[in-house]
């Protein structure tokens, strides 16, 4: 099997698309009953909670025997059969799953307007497990914009399991429909917005290049979570989350999770290969996820509004030669972002540095509040320097620092950057003092 690569030849804004519109989730939630031929909103909320509620709330469960409103923690890692040799409760080995995830799944499910959702001891567990399940033999399209970790996969490891990997830049749907091959690309995958340079893909132009060819498209959406986009209701077959990111929310957690919109094919494939490799989510994990998501929305929109101004203030900074954030409208798939995200534009973006992979360094070492860290979507704010964790062959500019917005005060994360950018300068400057050798000190140059 082959490795193949195809090429093809501000405050307002906020406004306008961000929180100021209304809660994301009621925007989706309403656009999916139109699509349907739905109930208006006020007849459609018999049919159930809207997710901000479903999430507060954990699902809404209320533990039988006490009463209690934090579900409990089924932590057995076996089950009695029914006097029959059966298993009616539906649990016979904690390898396969346990009530806790299941739990978190059915929200998940909810939340995303999906079929079924398969929770996985990590993000990179789930996502090999969506190209490991299908059929072979199996041809898949990938973006060349995407999480490393993955990336490194496909190129590596992936052609060993008999897949035929093409990259392609997703963000041109004309590119992604000359890669895709009819009846035998079995997968198309995308990340949008993507790490860490948050370029931006059409989900519903994907799902239609990959739908006339047979293909089931899969999204990665780690990075606007369902609380901004929600791609099942635009098209896609199957959702990816890196739940030790957002869904969870407080840099405690593995996890990861697939959403799917049927509970066809690919789910059953996905679930055997999880039941049988034993990547399933431990309860304890799931329970910490399930706690997270109960702030979700909240957390999601705050950082998002945060991204949004720290984006808006550093745009035109002379020590920044580019903002990489979709919200912003210089912005090249800012429009595409604009239409399928819904509340803000999410909280992560990166910043290329004047100087280069020296300056860049330098300026991320003289942060104080924000934590020199790698991983994203936590409560607290990070900062990394792409490239260096990526390391060699990566495609990440070496002047790039990503930034994961957190829920501190928005103007002690513009200052601290604003205090490490000056440092830096007034450090670059020559001095005019001299050594006691007589020389003048060296200048640094940043």
């Amino acid at each position: 099997m082959t490795i193949s690569r195809y090429d093809s030849a501000t405050s307002k804004t906020a406004k306008k698309n961000g929180v100021a519109n209304g809660a994301s989730f009621r925007g989706a939630a309403r656009t999916t009953e139109r699509r349907a031929g739905g109930s208006s909103p006020r007849q459609s909320r018999a049919a159930g909670p809207r997710p901000e509620t479903t999430l507060a709330q954990g699902g809404g469960t209320v533990d039988a025997t006490t009463g209690a409103i934090v579900p409990p923690i089924h932590i057995a890692t076996t089950f009695v059969r029914d006097a029959d040799n059966q298993y009616r409760r539906g649990y016979c080995y904690g390898r396969s799953d346990n009530a806790t995830a299941r739990q978190v799944e059915d929200v998940l499910t909810n939340i995303e307007s999906g079929s079924g959702t398969l929770l996985f001891a990590s993000g990179m567990a789930a996502a090999t497990t969506a190209f490991l399940a299908l059929q072979r033999p199996a041809h898949v399209v990938v973006p060349t914009a995407m999480y490393w970790g993955l990336q490194q996969w496909l190129e590596d490891d992936a052609p060993s399991h008999g897949l035929d990997v093409t990259f392609v830049d997703a963000g041109d749907h004309l590119a992604l429909r000359n890669a895709i091959r009819p009846n035998c690309t079995r997968l198309v995958w995308i990340e949008t917005p993507s790490n860490p340079i948050w370029s931006i893909t059409d989900i519903v132009e994907a799902a239609r290049c990959a739908h006339d060819a047979g293909a089931l498209l899969a999204i990665d959406s780690t990075v606007p979570t369902p609380v901004l986009t929600r791609p099942l209701t635009l098209g896609a077959d199957i959702v990816l989350h890196s739940a030790t990111k957002y869904l969870n929310g407080h840099s405690d957690v593995v996890a990861g999770a697939m959403v799917f919109a049927k509970r066809a094919a690919a789910y059953e494939s996905a679930a055997r290969l999880r039941r049988r490799m034993g990547s399933a989510l431990g309860s304890f994990e799931a329970a910490l996820l399930l706690r997270g998501l109960r702030t979700l929305h909240v957390r999601v929109r705050h950082q998002s509004a945060s991204a949004m101004a720290i984006a808006e203030h550093f745009a035109d900074h002379p020590a920044i030669a580019r903002v990489l954030y979709p919200g912003l409208l210089s912005h090249p798939g800012h429009a595409i972002a604009a239409r399928q995200m819904q509340g803000g534009f999410g909280g992560m973006l990166s910043m290329r540095i004047r100087g280069g992979e020296d300056a860049a360094i330098s300026i991320a070492g003289r942060l104080k509040v924000w934590k020199r860290a790698t991983s994203l979507g936590g409560v607290e704010s990070l900062v990394e320097h792409r490239s260096s964790i990526e390391g060699p062959g990566s495609s990440c500019p070496s002047d790039l620092l990503r930034f994961s917005v957190g829920l501190e005060d928005v103007d002690d994360l513009i200052g601290d950057i604003e205090g490490s950018l000056a440092s830096a300068a007034s450090d670059s400057r020559p001095s005019r003092s001299r050594s006691p050798s007589g020389r003048k000190r060296a200048q640094v140059r940043l």
